[in-house]
């Protein structure tokens, strides 16, 4: 004879009960930590945009208030992203979607969450979706670039949200370079990253280059050519990185193939 469940010893009920003993010791450490928590996070706060505490409500659902969570909001967000991640491998689009607002809501500090997030929806989503209708070999080309651009624009609303906090990263602006040339083979806007990438102090050395060489894709030789020139007279010559044997071979390609007679040919 089957034994009967009671009411109290419902799955549901269970969980409901474990999960309010959590918010309550989360809510008594939160309070507890205030004090310590508070004069360190108006710091950095006084230096950053408001947090959207809206967003986080619409995730978690209405009443949660964030104020609460005290000196836990960093740690929440790292135990978020690790589940952003268990979803990203059951590729579930619209849970990914929810956790990743949660997550840069909660602390938009870390540069890692928003690159990463950024990536997933251009790069990940849109071949889960291209399989869910039928995969690559069935779903028209149009349809392919159409889904490729509509998560290529989620990653840019990502990325320009980014940019409110950190508005000096070079890996954001190559983050956008990228998804142009890589997801989109829009080589024109792709150049505008990459260039806007390379005027940053700290910007990796490669960004230059790439841009050089997508003007040479589009057939603007001129142009690249005297990038190049600039560019090679302002590299380091102690940083292997620089790659300025590499620059001054391709500054001598583009003399030879544009014909610039000895006399107006670069002299490092």
């Amino acid at each position: 004879m089957p034994l009967k469940i009671t009411f109290l010893e419902h799955p549901l009920i269970l969980r409901l009960r474990a999960a309010s003993v959590l918010l309550c010791v989360l809510l008594m450490v939160g309070i507890l930590t205030r004090p310590i928590e508070a004069p360190a996070w108006q710091e950095v706060k006084s230096a950053q945009p408001e947090m959207n505490l809206d967003a986080i409500e619409e995730s978690l659902g209405q009443g949660l208030v964030i104020g609460i969570l005290g000196g836990f909001r960093t740690l929440l967000a790292n135990l978020f992203w690790i589940q952003a991640n268990v979803v990203w491998e059951q590729h579930d689009r619209v849970e990914l979607d929810a956790m990743i607002r949660l997550v840069t809501t909660l602390d938009p500090r870390p540069e890692f969450f928003w690159l990463n997030s950024a990536r997933m929806v251009a790069y990940d989503v849109p071949t889960w979706r291209i399989r869910e209708e039928g995969g690559f070999d069935l779903v028209p080309e149009a349809r392919q670039q159409a889904i490729d651009l509509e998560q290529a624009e989620q990653a840019f609303a990502l990325l320009r949200t980014a940019l409110e906090y950190h508005p000096e990263n070079p890996r954001i602006y190559l983050d956008f370079a990228q998804i142009y040339l890589n997801r989109l083979k829009d080589n024109e806007n792709a150049a505008k990253w990459y260039l806007k990438a390379s005027n940053f102090p700290d910007a990796p050395f490669y960004a230059a280059r790439i841009y050089a060489e997508l003007l040479k894709r589009m057939g603007r030789d001129e142009k690249a050519y005297a990038f190049l020139r600039e560019l090679h007279a302002q590299l380091p010559d102690d940083n292997p990185l620089a790659h300025k044997p590499i620059i001054l071979e391709r500054i001598r390609d583009l003399e030879d193939k544009l014909g610039i007679p000895d006399a107006g040919r670069y002299t490092p």
